[in-house]
């Protein structure tokens, strides 16, 4: 693939304005300027610097972030400010979204990717994909609050009870939550119709994929091969 559509693909800019870094001279590979716009390189290991930014090639992006409070999940926020801020700027260029959303107020894992395939297949309800939350409540948990969260609370607007695929206390006022929807607010309302309320809410997991122990809120990491098959295998 030549430079300019190197960094095309990976959101550097417009067509016009990838060529115009090539040949301005701010791209180097292995420590050498190359101001071939229209040099061909092998992609499967390529690694460039634009500017001082290290970059590795990646036809598709598939990112992991720990989301932390007081980011939306949108491009185009209304309140807050955009996990896109957390990220750099060619991950929007390229289209990346978010592969389903947080609440502003939630943290924790969140995925992001420009393969639509991939989008699609973690956040159609068909394919229900587990997810993991840890969510802190006001009062103290008890055992008829887990049953009915186990066993169906019905949420308004929903035509049939939605139970979760598992439900365990932590703590006094830590509940374990295990869904598999992802309906507007779901945590919080079931939480609330079994007769609690939520007063933080995290996300751990999402199929076998973990957040990482060490990603610190406000990181973020690509998704390797190793995470991607965990995520699958979940």
């Amino acid at each position: 693939m030549n430079l300019e559509r190197v960094l095309f693909s990976q959101g550097f800019g417009s067509r016009r304005q990838c060529r115009a870094l090539v040949t301005g001279g701010h791209v180097s590979i292995d420590g050498v300027v190359c101001a071939n716009a229209d040099a061909d390189f092998p992609t499967h290991t390529l690694t460039f610097v634009v500017d001082e930014i290290a970059w590795r090639y990646h036809e598709h992006a598939y990112i992991l972030l720990n989301k932390p409070a007081g980011y939306e999940c949108s491009r185009d926020p209304q309140h807050h400010l955009s996990v896109f801020n957390l990220l750099p700027p060619q991950f929007a260029t390229r289209g990346v979204q978010c592969v389903g959303r947080l609440d502003q107020d939630t943290t924790g894992l969140l995925l992001l990717s420009d393969d639509g395939q991939f989008v699609h297949a973690f956040t159609s309800p068909k394919r229900k994909v587990p997810k993991v939350y840890l969510a802190t409540t006001r009062h103290p948990l008890d055992d008829a609050q887990l049953d009915a969260l186990r066993a169906g609370v019905l949420l308004h607007g929903e035509p049939a009870p939605i139970a979760a695929v598992a439900a365990r206390a932590r703590d006094t006022h830590a509940l374990e939550l295990t869904v598999l929807e992802g309906k507007y607010h779901q945590v919080k309302r079931m939480v609330a119709a079994a007769g609690n309320r939520v007063e933080a809410l995290h996300r751990e997991r999402i199929g076998g994929l973990e957040l990482p122990a060490n990603l610190a809120e406000g990181e973020w990491q690509w998704l390797d091969e190793a995470g991607l098959a965990a995520l699958r295998a979940g």
